[in-house]
Formats: structure tokens, C-alpha cells, sequence
């Protein structure tokens, strides 16, 4: 099984934290330089996000809103139709989309549950769409499975650093994804890996968080970099926000320290604005979540997001014509 601890690059904390620490021109200006070496500057990927199985979940991640041991007012919905995933799928390749992405809120998927997935994906995929599921932890096998199907992408994400993973998960371990992120890749499939910040961590945590990610071996090709969305009913809805530039910060040190990767502008996108939207797509960001919803939580609606492309100059990585074409 792969090792996904031994680094790509000899990052230190301390490297990490010293690219937090400098002024913020001089970040940007990094992290621009960095991002212009590896992609199109003005180009951003789209990938829409379903929710395919939504709440009743068994674990206990205080930011979710689909854990059964918050109330939040979820209630628990049966895995859907591959019909109904289908025609989502049609509407976001019709709107844009590149990669069509599935979460199931479990803790891991049962091979009666797999099935169902496997055909999802296969559908989605005969689409001309980049697939990707998120579902959980992975038992040995099911990756293949997975694989087989023609999945591109397994979403998975570390969230936290592991100092601080306890603080925000206590029904699997930090171990455990790293676990399931090995069998991703020993399939053979890419990995879509990135975290969480404004739980209440320290810069230390944050950058002990992208130093996890740009260790891991190889490094994700999409990271996504959600700002927490507080839910009423879940652990973390009283924590404080994370200053707006704190956030920038970590698009910019994530973008710097993995080079090749796809960032993704992900959760929380609505509440940060256009112009620190703007400043994140400065930061290095070139992917977004596309579509009014993620899983649970809202998200800026397509003419929203294709209003600000034109304002920035920005299109649509693989998107031809009018929609996010920046014109």
C-alpha cells in the first residue's frame, strides 16, 4: 500500500508557518508567481456537488450538519435514484460543469450501497464528465470497485491537522483517512484532499493542515479549502469567524506549497464576497463548487458566479461559449 506520509517536497512547519508570516503583498505576489508556473491564470475548473444520500450520519464531526447526534433539523433521506443523479448531472454539464461530484453522508459505504454508486458513476461518467464521489471511509476493495466504474476522483479530506483533529472528530481517527486515501491511490484513482479552517484553530493548526496535504505522496491533484459554515445545532456554530484575510493566507500557502494541485474555493464561498473571492483567485485558487448548493449548506447561485467571472476576466476551465466565459 502506498506510504502517503513521507514527503513530495522537504516541507517543515516551520517553512509553513514563515510563508503565513510574510507581509501580504509578498505572499500573493508567491503564490501568483507559483500559480502562473503551472496553469492559466484566468482559467477556473467547475465541478458541480450533489448530495446523493443526505444526514442520519454515525459520526460526530462538529462542523457537519448531517451527523445524527446534532440536531439541526436534517432529516435523514434515502439514497437517491440513479435516474434523478443522472438528470443533475445532465443540468450541470448544460450550466458548465466539468467534474460532477456525489457525497453520501456515511461513515462508509455497504456493498449493497456500492452498487448503486458504482452505477451512478458509470452513467455520469458515459456524460463526458469527470466523476468524483466523496462516501466516506473505504473498506478494502471498494476503491477498486470504484475504479472499475471509471471513477476519477475520491474526495476525502484530512479537515484538520492531526494535533487538532481530536478537538473537532472523535469517531474515527486521523489514521483512518490516511488509511482510505492509500486505498484510493493503490486503485489508481486521483485524490481530492484538503481541510477546513476557521474551527477555532491557531495559524499553527492551518499550517500544520496544508503541511499534511503537501506531504502527502504524491500530492492531491484537487484541494479543496472550505471556510467552516456554521450550522445551528452542530459543536462548532458559536466559534468565531476567521478573519477574511486569515483565509487568503491559506489559498496562498496551499497554492505555494502544492504547485501542481487544483485548489478549490469550496465551502463558506458565499459568505467571503466577490472581492474576497477576488483575492483568493489571486491567492492561487482555480476551482470552484458551481451551482446553488453544497450538499447541505447554500452556495453562490451560477449567474452570481458567472456575473463576477466577467468582472474578473475569468473562464471556465474546459467551458466553451457564453456561460463563465468572462464575456
Amino acid at each position: 500500500m502506498n506510504d502517503l506520509t513521507q514527503p513530495v517536497a522537504a516541507w517543515s512547519l516551520a517553512q509553513v508557518e514563515a510563508l503565513f508570516a510574510l507581509p501580504f503583498n509578498d505572499l500573493m505576489f508567491q503564490a501568483q508567481s507559483v500559480h502562473r508556473q503551472h496553469f492559466d491564470a484566468n482559467a477556473v475548473q467547475l465541478s458541480t456537488l450533489l448530495s446523493i444520500k443526505t444526514g442520519g450520519c454515525s459520526e460526530d464531526c462538529g462542523y457537519c450538519s448531517q451527523s445524527a447526534r446534532h440536531d439541526t433539523g436534517l432529516e435523514r433521506e434515502k439514497l437517491l435514484d440513479v435516474a434523478e443523479v443522472v438528470a443533475t448531472a445532465k443540468a450541470a454539464k448544460e450550466a458548465g460543469a466539468t467534474r460532477f461530484c456525489m457525497g453520501a453522508a456515511w461513515r462508509g459505504p455497504k456493498d449493497k450501497d456500492l452498487g448503486a454508486v458504482v452505477d451512478m458513476v458509470k452513467e455520469v461518467k458515459a456524460l463526458g464528465l469527470e466523476t468524483c464521489v466523496t462516501l466516506g471511509m473505504l473498506k478494502p476493495g471498494q476503491a477498486e470497485q470504484l475504479k472499475e466504474a471509471g471513477l476519477d476522483y475520491y474526495n476525502h479530506n484530512l479537515d484538520t491537522a492531526s494535533e487538532f483533529y481530536g478537538q473537532v472528530i472523535t469517531t474515527h481517527t486521523h489514521a483512518d483517512r490516511l488509511d482510505t486515501l492509500a486505498q484510493v491511490r493503490d486503485a489508481g484513482i486521483h485524490v481530492c484532499c484538503g481541510g477546513i479552517v476557521g474551527l477555532g484553530e491557531s495559524r499553527r493548526v492551518r499550517a500544520g493542515l496544508v503541511l499534511e496535504l503537501a506531504n502527502l505522496n504524491p500530492q492531491p491533484e484537487s484541494v479543496p479549502i472550505n471556510m467552516l459554515v456554521k450550522v445551528p445545532g452542530t459543536p462548532m456554530a458559536a466559534e468565531e469567524d476567521l478573519d477574511p484575510l486569515e483565509f487568503v493566507r491559506t489559498i496562498a500557502v496551499a497554492r505555494i506549497t502544492l504547485p501542481a494541485s487544483h485548489v478549490r474555493l469550496s465551502a463558506g464561498r458565499r459568505e467571503l464576497g466577490e472581492a474576497v473571492q477576488a483575492l483568493c483567485f489571486l491567492a492561487g485558487a482555480n476551482s470552484i463548487f458551481y451551482g446553488d448548493k453544497l450538499l447541505t449548506t447554500g452556495n453562490p447561485d451560477v449567474e452570481a458566479d458567472e456575473a463576477l467571472f466577467a468582472k474578473l476576466g475569468l473562464k471556465g476551465e474546459g467551458v466553451q461559449g457564453r456561460r463563465c466565459a468572462g464575456h
